[in-house]
């Protein structure tokens, strides 16, 4: 894929993604009250190998959602842009003294069924995809088991139980599943000695005491009229990737949600207001946190427009052999996420599992993130955003 395509791809990626946080960030979700995190990588990919074992206008929709159209290039280049992910953002920098990086996909098939020919070439050559064949239908609560160990070895034990074990049945006939794992090391660590507690300002008007980082280092902060954003860069590998933290701050301190708004609506808002230097910076505070956050995510995805894939008309029809009067659906998108922000750096998870049923110099900056807040974690030199969310309360418990 050339540069230029996958940077429009990953704008399409982006998009989508940025366009499900603002749906868990508002204030009609059910999820504004709580600190929340998701990677809408993961969430993408599944739904980008879905879109391989799709037909008709239910893969249409798919791509037009996913890709920003539907055009005979559009499979080709989302399937590209999957495969350049996995190898080039996705591949582990650890050994070379950048951040330790995870990720892998696995589709688990009830035994009854073979995946058809083209769909498992395309899930094991692009997407690196491990298969399984599993008994659903007499022991589907084991297969739950078995799929959250998957997602556990794969998240270094981050992540244990992304299904429940009712949430597959004797009609699940795939799990289409990927697991993402990222702990990187700040460029320049905070020095715990210097964190404080001091007040954060809830939405609801009361604040608590929360643990604030600190540093008289100068740092990456871009200033508008309305909000902040500070870039905090994790340490680099011998190769060209560079991932940072970006944490976006309204100056409102019941501004999260219009700037959140922001965020999706506005093209390359990112983009614009992304800090191209360090400033020096006067009083310095971001709070330490940790949230581990689940939930279904098929009523955000079908509010994206994406509604055949989980009807009696959805045209899976690329996945499996299945006898004439039988058809597929998409029930349940399970996604659950991990992150812990302190003074060394950031350890974050995440997996998303898909069920498929049959149908039924300038003066200093003060930085000083004492108020709920933005965050996500992005690849600087392609853009690939890994994980997404929102703090209201840095107190709140991560489990």
């Amino acid at each position: 894929m050339a540069t230029g395509d996958m940077r429009l791809s990953v704008a399409h990626q982006t998009g989508f993604g940025l366009r499900l946080a603002a749906a868990l960030s508002s204030p009609s979700s059910h999820f504004s009250s709580v600190n929340t995190v998701f990677s809408p990588l993961s969430i993408h990919v599944a739904l980008s190998l879905l879109a391989a074992g799709a037909g008709g206008a239910t893969r249409g929709q798919l791509l037009a959602a996913l890709g920003g159209g539907d055009g005979p290039d559009a499979a080709d280049s989302l399937h590209a842009l999957a495969e350049q992910v996995a190898q080039l953002v996705l591949a582990d920098g650890s050994e070379a003294g950048g951040p330790r990086v995870a990720f892998a996909d696995a589709i688990f098939v009830d035994a009854s069924l073979k995946l058809k020919p083209a769909f498992e070439h395309l899930a094991v050559g692009k997407y690196k995809a491990e298969t399984w064949s599993v008994d659903f239908q007499k022991k589907a609560a084991e297969v739950a088991g078995q799929v959250n160990s998957w997602v556990e070895k794969v998240t270094l034990g981050l992540i244990k139980e992304l299904l429940s074990r009712d949430s597959l049945d004797e009609t699940t006939r795939l799990v289409l599943a990927n697991a993402l794992y990222f702990k990187g090391a700040w460029t320049e660590k905070f020095d715990e000695s210097e964190t404080r507690d001091s007040e954060f300002h809830l939405l609801d008007g009361s604040s608590v005491q929360a643990p604030f980082m600190s540093s008289r280092d100068d740092q990456y902060v871009r200033s508008s009229s309305d909000f902040k954003v500070l870039k905090l860069p994790y340490r680099k590998g011998v190769d060209k990737r560079q991932f940072s933290m970006y944490i976006l701050l309204p100056e409102a301190r019941d501004g999260l949600w219009s700037l959140a708004e922001k965020l999706s609506s506005e093209p390359e808002f990112l983009e614009k207001h992304i800090p191209m230097r360090d400033v020096p910076v006067g009083q310095f505070k971001v709070p330490k946190f940790k949230i581990s956050f689940g939930f279904e995510a098929s009523d955000l995805v079908k509010g994206l427009g994406l509604q055949l894939p989980f009807s009696p008309q959805a045209e899976l029809t690329e996945l499996v052999n299945l006898p004439a009067e039988q058809n597929l659906s998409v029930s349940s998108i399970f996604h659950k996420a991990f992150v812990e922000v302190n003074e060394e750096g950031t350890e974050a998870a995440a997996a998303t599992a898909m069920r498929i049923v049959l149908c039924s110099y300038t003066p200093p900056v003060d930085f000083v993130a004492d108020h709920p807040f933005l965050f996500l974690i992005r690849e600087d030199t392609t853009g690939v955003v890994l994980f997404v969310g929102h703090v209201v309360n840095p107190l709140l418990p991560a489990y």
